[in-house]
């Protein structure tokens, strides 16, 4: 009987010990290069390798990274830059020269989580090319048989006109239309959304308003009661009233991919600081890495994309300076635990 006890325990402890595992791949970090002392990609590759970083994002192709993924078996979303949204959108043939030269020539050894047509374009003078960059780009992908590499596109939160409470989250009046025909051609493909979320940046428009706390992830109790759904953080509650923007635009079963979230570990007093940081990213963490999703979208586990790994010294000066968890010497402003 005490061997077949011990026998079931050590494989239940197996299955936990997988799952968590599992949920711990959903969180990737942002690999960010507008730094000129950062370390060589191989260095970056073994450092995330050794950190157990099956995930990245990309803002643009760099061949010397993408060089250094090969074969390390971690996922890559890969952006387009902005400023070739113009061309891809108006030239079918110069999005199919986009992805025979970065993405093709690394299919077979690299797993492309997706294609991102610029990052936060919408609002802006470049948001109109964002959806035909997005068709081509898909058109490109079936011409060089890489069909099952989604694409998608990265939005700010201020792509919302109202965002509380979340329930009544709805796109802006500006970009509603742009929007409600990118959300019907996400759910046609049954591709994400990827959304930049930012608790730093709605805590410091409004700090009178919304407590450190509730944006820190600290609370154990609700701070904002909508309807029947009570939110303890402000992660969620951001989410969440994206979520409600996609249903109100047709979209109700897309999912999000948060692209971005993090926290300065400097930059700006004392709410920009080390240990506020070190708090935010590991809440983030285990919050995301967990199955229990959101208010709205509860039991399901958020694809997250921690911002950034290192700090990058040729970003404005400030707190854009010091979103990084390692400086370019590879040490750690903090730790982060991905084995939450």
């Amino acid at each position: 009987m005490g061997w077949l006890f011990c026998r079931i325990v050590v494989f239940f402890l197996l299955v936990l010990q997988f799952n968590i595992f599992t949920e711990a791949r959903l969180v990737g970090l942002n690999y960010g290069l507008l730094g000129n002392n950062l370390p060589p990609p191989s260095k970056v590759v073994a450092l995330l390798k050794s950190r157990n970083i099956t995930r990245i994002r990309l803002f643009a192709p760099n061949h010397t990274v993408l060089r250094a993924l090969e074969g390390s078996g971690i996922e890559v979303i890969l952006g387009t830059l902005n400023e070739d949204l113009k061309n891809i959108s108006s030239d079918v043939t110069y999005a199919l020269s986009w992805i025979t030269s970065n993405v093709e020539p690394y299919s077979d050894t690299i797993n492309f989580r997706c294609i991102s047509a610029g990052n936060e374009v919408i609002p802006g003078d470049l948001a109109d090319f964002v959806l035909p960059a997005m068709k081509n780009l898909h058109t490109a992908l079936a011409a060089s048989n890489l069909i099952n590499i989604p694409v998608s596109t990265s939005v700010p939160t201020s792509v919302l006109g109202t965002s509380y409470p979340p329930s009544k989250g709805e796109f802006a009046e500006n970009v509603n239309s742009i929007m409600t025909s990118i959300t019907a051609f996400l759910a046609a493909k049954k591709s994400p959304l990827l959304v930049n979320v930012y608790p730093y940046f709605a805590y410091i428009s409004n700090p009178n308003d919304i407590p450190l706390f509730y944006a820190l992830f600290n609370s154990t109790e609700v701070v904002v009661q909508d309807g029947k759904l009570g939110y303890k953080n402000l992660f969620d509650a951001i989410t969440d009233a994206v979520y409600s923007a996609l249903e109100k635009a047709g979209g109700e079963s897309l999912d999000i991919i948060i692209s971005e979230s993090g926290w300065p570990s400097d930059g700006n007093g004392g709410i920009a600081t080390i240990p506020n940081a070190k708090m935010y990213n590991n809440n983030l963490v285990e919050h995301v890495s967990g199955s229990l999703g959101t208010p709205k979208r509860p039991g399901k586990s958020i694809e997250t994309y921690v911002f950034a790994i290192f700090n990058e010294n040729l970003k404005p000066p400030g707190t854009e300076q010091n979103f990084g968890l390692y400086y370019p010497n590879m040490t750690q402003v903090y730790h982060l635990n991905f084995s939450q």
